[in-house]
């Protein structure tokens, strides 16, 4: 007996999405892992060199949950790449600074970042590199840019920031 699957009537979007950046975040994960740093603890330093911001506010760009930027901003600051400090605009708050030596490791991870992108996309022809690219920020600033909420949440994206 053969199970009758419903016909599929397009593309499977998801699989595509999900399977291109399932391995895009190994692939970065691997080449970041050559200098002891993760994805998020790149993204922490990174956002944090950006502008003075909280634990808090880092956890929602990096979508981490309050444990994740706990144990990552704990490894940031055991490797001496960034510490906790007090706010200079709120004497209740606490930002993460990066220290110089976390300044210096962010340039580096953000060059290895960019070269992992740079090699997804110089497999593409040109011409097709564009139009992806012009494509997916179309559908990220327009139609799939607001997640909709239900009964079973899904696992949010990570924020663009």
């Amino acid at each position: 007996m053969t199970a009758m699957a419903p016909k599929r009537t397009e593309p499977d979007l998801s699989f595509l999405l999900d399977h291109t950046s399932h391995v895009l975040r190994t692939r970065m994960s691997a080449q970041l892992a050559e200098i002891d740093l993760t994805p998020r603890m790149h993204c922490v330093l990174v956002h944090a060199l950006e502008e003075e911001r909280t634990q808090a506010q880092l956890a929602e760009i990096g979508d981490m949950d309050k444990t994740t930027m706990v144990v990552t901003v704990d490894a940031l600051e055991k490797a001496g790449l960034a510490e906790r400090r007090p706010s200079s605009t709120d004497r209740r708050a606490r930002i993460i600074a990066v220290t110089d030596e976390g300044a210096k490791v962010a340039e580096e991870s953000q060059k290895i970042v960019d070269r992992v992108h740079e090699n997804a996309l110089a497999s593409l022809p040109d011409d097709e590199r564009e139009v992806l690219l012009q494509a997916l920020n179309r559908l990220v600033t327009g139609h799939l840019e607001t997640p909709v909420e239900g009964a079973r949440p899904a696992r949010r994206a990570r924020q663009k920031g």
